[in-house]
């Protein structure tokens, strides 16, 4: 269990001092023979890191897990370069790349990132829609890379402190949407690019994958083959995913998306299938009723884990700290807890059934629909899209000015506009590379490049590693993904039905009563535990000398809402649990 980091300096001796540094110490060291270069993994941080190898002349280290090694290899026979029986899935990669270049790393489907030392440049590759994570920073005339937010904290040369624009965005949205970091300098691989950095310090960056809109016209009337389509890609997506010769271990919360999986995974695995629930008590509106159902309906071994304010108390400020970024979401320590629990029972591969809202169009677009639907161009009350998508988050934006202290409001007043990370997707230029003409394409897109990417898949990946087991998605796969935006939206959001066509894609799989109901969502007693187990802990962080002295949040607000004052309901327990989670992160980090 590893993380990477890599450095490119314009000596060999202090490429290997930055990579020491950094945390890649001793046994953990790895140099290599291109001059002013290091590689090293970072062994007391838990990853998937390998290396470094080396293949046509080139030199990497990565996180790598590949779901489609039978395709590659044939890719590569097919130009001539066979691969040795005994070949990682790092390997693998990069063999790909040295060979096929970007369109090599296109034909992957899996959860990766990759440094690659190529000649005097230092390649960084990320995967498709983000399932790993990958960090980079410049200081002292080199560059330094590394799967670890920390190990770039820790680096001397870079003397980074908190970033005051990265807290604004993270307030604004819960979690961090692109390349921005809570870390002066350090800047995050966008999913889907090949970044080259140069020894003179030039960036050149490349996509080797974005979704592309296509639509029919006129939209058949009859959406069979469409259905059919989708239902064979989401079987090879589940397959895929699947970890060999064990038992399945699926997060069952009683959705459509989670169920669907479940199902898959009873259809296509030839050994049991464990799943696994959260309760927070049975006087809460939950979906435990649904997760039963489908449990026997599938006929799985099922485990419902309760889960219980106190705990959540004791637990929040080490899954904080497992996170790159902080990501606002209480169900994080929750998550932590599944994962210890599936790997408790033996299990490597835990699946969920992340991604169909962000894919296929949950109901959360709905309020971005309707706000098209009555918008009025010019009147005084009218707002431009990425103000109305900030808005409909209904996190801290609206709260800014009086949550953050004077000092800090000024600080920011030259800072770019949060609206900057969404604008691309919804008011893409019409040569943009990321335009889509459809309104509901265009929220799909932003969602998946933006929370898809940055809260979804790094919050299931940094928790589930922190337990030696990969937390995989397939709703997320490439495929799945690219089929998605080939489908009519109409076929996405059919009357008041969201995700209409996933759901008839597995209509034959579930109970009819799981594949109709509404989504509800879990309830999460958020408010509860902020007035009762954490009460105390809030007071104590939120009103400390420590954050006093760091001068991000206004004393009298925050003690107004620790008491429920104001006018935050119902929203009042999202947006305090946005600022403790800042909070136990920023302490984290020492900033």
């Amino acid at each position: 269990m590893a993380r990477f980091c890599a450095c490119l300096s314009p000596t060999t001796r202090q490429a290997r001092a930055h990579v020491e540094a950094m945390g890649a110490a001793g046994s953990g060291r790895a140099s290599v023979d291109v001059p002013g270069t290091a590689l090293g993994l970072i062994t007391d941080e838990p990853g998937r890191a390998d290396g470094p190898f080396t293949a046509f002349g080139v030199t990497a280290v990565g996180e790598v897990t590949l779901h489609n090694r039978p395709a590659l290899l044939t890719a590569l026979h097919a130009e001539g370069h066979p691969v040795p029986a005994r070949c990682s899935d790092g390997e693998l990669l990069l063999r790909c790349w040295a060979r096929l270049g970007d369109t090599g790393v296109a034909l992957a489907e899996g959860m990766f990132v990759l440094a690659v030392l190529d000649g005097t440049d230092l390649i960084l590759i990320r995967d498709h829609v983000g399932a790993r994570t990958l960090f980079y920073a410049r200081a002292e005339g080199a560059w330094a890379a590394s799967t670890s937010l920390r190990a770039l904290r820790r680096w001397p040369a870079l003397g980074t402190s908190m970033n005051l624009s990265a807290v604004r965005s993270f307030l604004t949205f819960a979690y961090l949407p692109g390349e921005e970091t809570l870390l002066t300098g350090v800047r995050e691989v966008l999913p889907g690019r090949v970044l080259r950095l140069a020894e003179d310090g030039s960036v050149t960056e490349t996509v080797h994958w974005e979704p592309h809109e296509h639509i029919e016209d006129p939209v058949p009337q009859d959406p069979t083959d469409h259905v059919l389509a989708l239902r064979a890609l989401l079987e090879q997506a589940a397959a895929d995913r699947l970890p060999e010769a064990e038992p399945a271990a699926v997060l069952l919360s009683g959705g459509i998306d989670s169920s669907l999986v479940t199902a898959l995974a009873t259809k296509l695995h030839s050994h049991p299938v464990h799943t696994y629930s959260i309760s927070f008590g049975d006087e809460l509106p939950n979906e435990l009723g649904y997760s039963g159902l489908v449990a026997a309906h599938c006929h799985t071994r099922h485990r419902v884990l309760n889960v219980s304010g106190k705990t959540v108390a004791s637990r929040l400020a080490e899954a904080a700290a497992l996170l790159d970024s902080p990501v606002g979401d209480p169900l994080t320590v929750p998550n932590l807890l599944l994962a210890e629990t599936v790997a408790a029972d033996g299990a490597s591969v835990v699946l969920n059934g992340e991604g169909g809202d962000p894919v296929f169009g949950g109901p959360k677009n709905l309020p971005m629909l309707v706000q098209e639907m009555h918008r009025e161009p010019g009147a005084p009350w009218d707002e431009d899209r990425a103000t109305a998508y900030l808005r409909s988050y209904r996190k801290c934006w609206t709260d800014l000015p009086t949550l953050l202290t004077p000092q800090t409001l000024d600080a920011l007043r030259e800072a770019p506009r949060p609206q900057r990370f969404v604008e691309p997707y919804l008011a893409p230029g019409i040569d943009s590379p990321h335009r889509m003409g459809h309104l509901l394409n265009q929220l799909l897109h932003c969602n998946l490049r933006t929370k898809g990417a940055h809260h979804i898949l790094t919050k299931v990946e940094r928790l589930t590693a922190s337990q030696g087991i990969e937390g995989r998605s397939p709703l997320f796969d490439r495929r799945v993904v690219d089929h998605a935006f080939a489908t009519p939206p109409t076929y996405k959001l059919r009357g008041s039905a969201e995700k209409w066509i996933l759901k008839e894609a597995v209509r034959d799989l579930l109970p009819g009563t799981v594949v109709d109901r509404p989504k509800s969502g879990m309830r999460v007693p958020v408010q509860q535990w902020l007035t009762g187990p954490l009460r105390d802990l809030g007071n104590d962080l939120l009103l400390s000398r420590q954050s006093a002295h760091r001068g991000l949040f206004r004393p009298d607000t925050i003690r107004a809402w620790m008491k429920g004052e104001g006018t935050l309901l119902p929203r009042h327990g999202g947006k305090l649990w946005l600022v403790l989670t800042l909070e136990l992160w920023l302490r984290s980090y020492a900033l």
